[in-house]
């Protein structure tokens, strides 16, 4: 429904959907070396597509923008203006993104928002702009884009062979 408009906004922030995208392939490519970049572009476009993320992500940036305008009510602006550590709002948004493809995109969240890669370290810098929220999303959005690739190419089937886990039934 609104998926242009999130793509929209993004742009308008500074971040493309090929950013996103590299951040979701250098999450997944230590685990699959056949994967290619427009995998995980499609990948964060189908992300995009959930009503559930869009509407976190349209939430996110009106915040942002209301804080650059300074049209915030006090002490929130302030927290804002500083990126306050202990808010935490701007993760909890966040988190409700990493869950759509399951818990692995928790632990690829946690990842992401200690290492800063790619775009993500450019909304951290506070350049001016207030990304208090977008990079958290942005950081949502790659994880469960990264889960999403995760769940159709499960680690496990490169054991079940040797486990003999197949439709021959269990091992005896």
């Amino acid at each position: 429904m609104f998926y242009r408009h999130v793509v929209e906004l993004l742009n308008r922030r500074g971040v493309t959907l090929e950013s996103i995208a590299a951040i979701a392939f250098s999450l997944q490519h230590p685990y699959n070396d056949k994967l290619e970049r427009q995998e995980c572009l499609e990948s964060v476009e189908h992300v995009l597509r959930k009503r559930e993320v869009q509407n976190a992500l349209i939430t996110g940036v009106a915040l942002d923008e209301l804080a650059e305008r300074q049209e915030l009510p006090p002490p929130l602006q302030k927290m804002m203006e500083v990126d306050e550590p202990l808010y935490g709002i701007d993760e909890i948004l966040a988190l409700s993104i990493t869950n759509v493809y399951g818990t692995i995109g928790l632990t690829g969240f946690g990842y992401l928002d200690k290492t800063k890669q790619g775009i993500l370290r450019k909304l951290n810098n506070h350049d001016g702009g207030i990304h208090v929220f977008l990079d958290d999303l942005v950081a949502g959005i790659a994880a469960a884009a990264s889960a999403r690739i995760a769940h159709e190419y499960p680690d496990m089937d490169r054991y079940r062979e040797d486990l003999n886990l197949y439709e021959e039934g269990p091992v005896e």
